[in-house]
C-alpha cells in the first residue's frame, strides 16, 4: 500500500472513530428537544427568581422615605440580607444536589422564595424587610446548584456553555422585567402613598409590588413537575462489597481533597468571575438611582429604559459569552472559558468608568448597554467552566462553592461597596455615578488579572478530572 493510501485509510478510520464517539455521546444524553425544553423551564424559574430579587432596586426612594433608612441600609436590603443565607445555604444544598432529586430541591426552593417575596409586602420596619429578604435568599439558594447539575447532565461538554448561557438569560430577562414591571407599577401608584387591599388592609403603595411579583412564582413550582431527572453523566464507579461495580456518594472529605488539589484553578476562577459580578450587581442596583438623582429621570422612565437594556444587551451578552466559550473549547483552547471572562473585563472598563462623565442621559444609557453586554458575558462561561473541571458527583458542591464566593463578593458586597463609597468617600448621594465608576475601574482590571493567573492551573485541572473519572 502506498504512503498516500495509508494516509487516506488513517484519515477515514479517524473520521469513523469520531463519528462513533459522537454517536455514543449523543445516545448517552437525553433528546436535544427535551433538553432545551428543560433549559427553558429552568430559565423561566431563574427569570422569576430575579424579578423577586431585583424589584427592590426600583423601590429605593419610597422604601427609604417610608422606613426612614439611608443608602447603606438600603444596600444591605438589596445585597447582604439576601446574600447572607443565599450563599451559606448553597453549600449544604450543593451536597444534597449531588445525592438527591434536583427537581425536588428546585420545587421546594421556588415555593419558599415566592412566599417570602410576598411576605416583604407586610414589612413595616427595616428589620422586618431585612428578615424577609433573608427568606427570599434561603429559597433561591436551591435553584442554581441544582440547575447547573441538571444542565451538565442534559448536554455534552461542547454544548454546555451555550445551554448555561440560555439558563442564565433568566438573570437578565428577570431583571429587565423587574425594572419594566416595577416602573409601570410605581407609575400607577405614584399618586398614592397608601392603598387598601382586601384582607390585608392599608399598606404602603410599594408593598403592593411585592404581593404582585411574589405569588405567581408558585405556578412555576407546578411547571417543574414536567422536568425529569436525567442520568448522571461521568459517574465514577466503585467496587462494592460483593465485588460488583456500583455508585455511591463521594465522602465530603474526598470532595474537599479534590477541590484542594485544584485550589488555585478553583480560587482564581471563582474570585475572577466574582469581581466581574461585583461590578454587575453594583451597577444593576444603583444605576436607576443614578439616573433619578443626576439626570432627573422618573422611576418609571429609567425602569422601562434599563429594563430594555437588561432584556437586550444582558441576554445577548450572556448567550454570547457561553457560545464563545464553546467555540474556543472546540478549537482546542482548553482555558477558553476563562479567556472569555478576561476579555469581557478589559473591554468593559472604559464604558463602566465613562458613565458619570457624560452629561446627556441618553448617552449614559448607551454606555450602560456596552457595560451590561460585557459584564454579562461571564454568566454563560463561568458555570460551564467550573462544571467541566469537576467530577459529576462533586458538581453540585463545586457549583455551590462557586456561587458562595460569587454571590458573597458580587451580590453581597457589590451594592454595599458602591453605597459605602457614596456615603463615606463622596458624602453626597448625587455622586453615586462616580462611586460606580470608581468601583468598576478597580474591580474589572483586577478580575482580568486573577483569571489570567488561573489559566495554567485550570488547564491542569482539566487533565485531573479526566484521570479521576477514567
Amino acid at each position: 500500500m502506498s504512503v498516500r493510501s495509508e494516509s487516506v485509510a488513517r484519515t477515514a478510520a479517524a473520521i469513523s472513530k469520531n463519528q462513533e464517539t459522537a454517536g455514543a455521546e449523543a445516545a448517552a444524553y437525553p433528546s436535544p428537544v427535551y433538553a432545551w425544553y428543560v433549559v427553558g423551564v429552568l430559565m423561566l424559574a431563574y427569570t422569576v427568581s430575579f424579578i423577586d430579587r431585583q424589584i427592590l432596586n426600583l423601590l429605593v426612594g419610597p422604601i427609604k422615605r417610608d422606613l426612614g433608612i439611608n443608602d447603606t441600609e438600603m444596600s444591605l436590603l438589596a445585597g447582604l440580607a439576601f446574600a447572607l443565607f443565599y450563599t451559606f445555604l448553597g453549600l449544604p444544598i450543593g451536597r444534597m444536589v449531588d445525592r438527591r432529586s434536583r427537581r425536588g430541591i428546585i420545587i421546594v426552593g421556588i415555593v419558599v422564595w415566592s412566599l417570602f417575596t410576598a411576605a416583604c409586602g407586610f414589612a413595616g420596619k427595616f428589620w422586618h424587610l431585612f428578615l424577609t429578604r433573608i427568606g427570599v435568599g434561603v429559597g433561591e439558594a436551591a435553584l442554581s446548584p441544582a440547575a447547573y447539575s441538571l444542565v451538565a447532565d442534559y448536554f455534552p461538554p461542547h454544548r454546555m456553555g451555550t445551554a448555561m448561557g440560555v439558563y442564565n438569560m433568566g438573570i437578565f430577562v428577570g431583571s429587565g422585567l423587574a425594572y419594566i414591571f416595577g416602573g409601570l407599577v410605581i407609575g400607577l401608584v405614584s399618586g398614592a402613598e397608601h392603598m387598601v387591599l382586601p384582607i390585608v388592609g392599608e399598606v404602603f403603595a410599594w408593598q403592593v409590588v411585592f404581593f404582585a411579583v411574589g405569588l405567581p412564582g408558585l405556578l412555576i413550582a407546578l411547571l417543574m413537575f414536567t422536568v425529569r431527572e436525567p442520568i448522571r453523566q461521568g459517574i465514577k464507579a466503585v467496587r462494592q462489597a460483593d465485588g460488583s461495580m456500583g455508585v455511591k456518594p463521594v465522602p465530603v472529605r474526598e470532595v474537599v481533597r479534590y477541590i484542594g488539589g485544584n485550589a488555585k484553578a478553583v480560587l482564581c476562577h471563582n474570585v475572577g468571575f466574582a469581581l466581574l459580578s461585583l461590578v454587575g450587581y453594583g451597577v444593576a442596583t444603583w444605576l436607576p438611582s443614578f439616573f433619578i438623582r443626576a439626570h432627573g429621570w422618573t422611576p418609571s422612565e429609567i425602569g422601562f429604559a434599563f429594563g430594555i437594556v437588561q432584556l437586550t444587551a444582558g441576554v445577548v451578552g450572556v448567550i454570547f459569552g457561553g457560545w464563545l466559550g464553546d467555540v474556543l473549547k472546540q478549537k482546542g483552547i482548553a482555558d477558553g472559558r476563562l479567556r472569555v471572562g478576561m476579555v469581557a473585563a478589559l473591554l468593559g472598563v472604559p464604558f463602566a468608568i465613562g458613565m458619570p462623565f457624560v452629561a446627556d442621559g441618553n448617552m449614559v444609557l448607551a454606555l450602560s448597554i456596552a457595560t451590561t453586554f460585557f459584564y454579562t458575558m461571564c454568566f454563560g462561561a463561568a458555570p460551564a467552566a467550573i462544571a467541566e473541571i469537576m467530577p459529576n458527583q462533586m458538581r453540585g458542591q463545586a457549583s455551590a462553592v462557586y456561587l458562595f464566593i460569587v454571590n458573597l463578593i458580587g451580590l453581597g458586597l457589590g451594592p454595599t461597596v458602591v453605597a459605602l463609597v457614596t456615603d463615606f468617600v463622596f458624602h453626597d448621594e448625587n455622586m453615586v455615578g462616580y462611586s460606580m465608576a470608581l468601583v468598576a475601574g478597580i474591580a474589572l482590571p483586577l478580575a482580568a488579572l486573577v483569571l489570567w493567573i488561573g489559566c495554567a492551573p485550570y488547564r491542569r485541572a482539566l487533565e485531573r478530572v479526566k484521570a479521576y473519572t477514567a
